[in-house]
């Protein structure tokens, strides 16, 4: 039996084969789940559909996560196809190039607003529409990075937008609670993804966490996705409002010095 069997999860941001979504999605069907997924913008498309078939996706949906009417659209096919969900994930972010390079004091007001809109406001709304599917309690999952909390060279606004994510995550625990509807996140360290390619310097910062994390290695997609089962299947049904990491340690260290470098 898998952890998630007889659960039926939504997924959002699933954008290629290399997507934190797509490691999480694997392992999800691995554990018995059944699938829906959805994409943000019509170039996905040729990419999403067949990643979803590998995995008898029931429901292949496109969204813009700023546009209601969409996110509507999606729960009201999520209503069709499955009844009732049990776990939604938010593999949602977004931030201009031109704000993830440079500095963050030069952050125009247009990118702030919407990289918070995005990565920060789509979760309330999701969650708001997931809360209704779900008569009898559920989990909520979104995705965070330690740039929320420590300046990460170039982050910049998403380390802000991750910030107002992770406060989200505890508000929209305490809300949701009476309904017995957890809400956590995940932080994983730094993985290729689509998003993360647009980090000036990302490359760097990559080779840099395996070198001076306390597992001397980076993590996986598959790493992320494990995380992910379990704190949305029951074995974590009394675990709400938090923050996992699952980064190889790296969170936990007061300098990065490689361990060659101190001896």
């Amino acid at each position: 039996m898998g952890l998630l069997d007889g659960k039926n999860a939504l997924i959002f941001g699933l954008a290629n084969k290399h997507s934190i979504a797509w490691g999480i999605t694997q392992v999800f069907h691995e554990q018995g789940a059944r699938i829906g997924v959805s994409y943000a913008i019509p170039e996905l498309e040729k990419r999403v559909v067949p990643l979803a078939e590998e995995v008898n996706a029931d429901l292949i949906e496109m969204a813009d996560v700023t546009d209601d009417d969409a996110i509507d659209h999606v729960f009201e096919r999520a209503e069709e196809v499955f009844g009732t969900i049990d776990i939604l994930v938010h593999s949602v972010a977004f931030a201009g190039r031109d704000e993830l390079s440079g500095r963050y004091v030069d952050t125009s007001r247009d990118g702030f607003n919407r990289s918070l809109e995005i990565s920060v406001y789509s979760l309330v709304a999701l969650a708001r529409r997931a809360e209704k599917l779900m008569p009898e309690g559920g989990a909520i999952l979104t995705m965070t990075y330690y740039g929320s909390v420590a300046v990460m060279p170039h982050y910049n606004v998403m380390g802000v937008a991750k910030a107002a994510l992770e406060s989200s995550v505890r508000y929209l625990a305490y809300d949701l609670g009476e309904k017995n509807i957890r809400v956590n996140a995940v932080s994983a360290g730094p993985i290729k993804t689509l998003s993360a390619s647009g980090v000036s310097g990302f490359r760097k910062l990559l080779n840099k966490h395996g070198e001076v994390a306390p597992l001397g290695k980076l993590v996986s997609q598959e790493d992320v996705g494990r995380a992910a089962a379990w704190l949305c299947s029951d074995w974590a049904g009394s675990v709400t409002g938090e923050i996992l990491y699952v980064d190889a340690g790296y969170n936990i260290l007061g300098m990065t010095v490689p361990r060659e470098e101190l001896s």
